[in-house]
């Protein structure tokens, strides 16, 4: 049996879900093998998942999401790096979990990826979930090496309030320090930059904007995509996935020349699920809630997939969920154990949550696992 699970937002990590299951199948079923790739859909966790697949953490010092340093960290095997915007340039690195939606910049994940070119990695691997700001990527272009320069030619600030200000950019900095590296953005997203579904308009409020805010920054983003387009000869805003991470997208396609692919498979391609599925009976998989943002790109849906293709029939765990069996079933998950199940106080699923994951692991064994030794 293989564990496949992301983590349960403010209760678990993924590594501590795939133990507390295995603890579980194990007590009712000892003669059970089981294997645990952790996972994640490129938002935070993405770190996780990849020092767990063997990865190792190198450890940095990089702007936070409001200026201040904080230390965070990318994952490396080879020549390629595992850079969680999460990690330094996420809501989570907000001093106080005070949101700054007009000023938050990304430019501490351009310094994170910087290092790691600066130490030899030829492949970057950007996640991009959970960011704090809504600068169409300006910081991070700006920490690798470009210039955006006002029309004195003095350099702009950060945030996307500054956007505005954009007159020109030099790529000459830019160009030189990611020559020869290779970036791919790991996202879900498929929003554009700008409009009714872009960055600012659907993801501005989760970081704090009001409406007169989200129509700023809006116009804010439409004046650096004109910009960039005049730059570089195209103009990419509506290209689907531009909108990921306040623009980060857009910036990494624009001017990176960066590569988009499914958070989730390409964490799964890093973490090597296709050979840890090699010989297994089931797949467990499971995130804190299952709904219908689990149906679009996230992580349960993903394992889904990959085990569906292999003939490997899944089951998921739970904090809760709110989809009906037949949507399950379309995903290509048989089943689903919430932890409220069995303890409908949400606080007591938070507090006790590994706890009531063995006696899911309990349940799953009896009615998904046959006699005889499994893997």
């Amino acid at each position: 049996m293989l564990v496949a699970s992301d983590k349960f937002k403010g209760s678990l990590t993924a590594a501590q879900v795939a133990d507390a299951v295995g603890a579980g199948v194990r007590r009712a079923r000892p003669d059970a093998r089981v294997r645990a790739v952790p996972v994640a859909d490129g938002g935070d966790g993405t770190l996780a998942a990849v020092l767990d697949a063997g990865f190792t953490a190198v450890p940095v010092t990089a702007s936070g999401p409001t200026g201040e340093p904080v230390d965070t960290r990318y994952a490396r095997r080879g020549d390629v790096a595992v850079v969680e915007l999460a990690a330094v340039s996420g809501l989570v690195r907000l001093p106080g979990g005070r949101l700054r939606p007009l000023c938050a910049t990304s430019r501490g994940t351009g310094e994170v990826m910087a290092a790691a070119i600066a130490a030899g990695c030829r492949e970057i691997v950007l996640g991009v979930g959970g960011s704090a700001g809504t600068d169409g990527g300006a910081g991070l272009v700006a920490a690798l090496g470009a210039r955006l320069l006002d029309a004195s030619g003095d350099d702009i600030g950060d945030g996307g309030v500054a956007l505005p200000d954009v007159a020109s950019i030099d790529l000459t900095g830019l160009r030189a320090a990611t020559r020869g590296v290779a970036v791919t953005i790991a996202s879900d997203v498929d929003n554009p930059l700008t409009g009714p579904r872009g960055a600012a308009a659907v993801y501005g409020p989760q970081k704090g904007a009001g409406p007169a805010e989200v129509a700023r920054l809006d116009a804010a983003l439409a004046h650096w995509a004109d910009v960039v387009a005049r730059t570089t000869g195209r103009d990419l805003r509506d290209t689907p996935g531009a909108g990921a991470a306040g623009g980060v997208g857009f910036a990494g396609l624009a001017l990176l020349g960066a590569a988009l692919r499914p958070g989730i498979e390409l964490v799964l391609d890093l973490a090597g699920f296709a050979g840890a599925l090699r010989g297994a009976d089931l797949v467990v998989t499971g995130e804190g809630k299952l709904d219908e943002q689990t149906l679009h790109g996230k992580a349960p849906a993903g394992v889904a997939r990959a085990a569906g293709r292999a003939g490997v029939p899944v089951v998921a765990v739970c904090g809760s969920t709110t989809l009906p069996p037949a949507r399950l079933h379309d995903t290509g998950i048989r089943a689903a154990y919430a932890l409220t199940d069995l303890e409908p106080d949400i606080d007591v699923c938070l507090r006790d949550g590994a706890r009531l994951l063995e006696t899911l692991g309990e349940r799953i064994a009896a009615e998904h696992l046959e006699g005889g030794e499994t893997e």
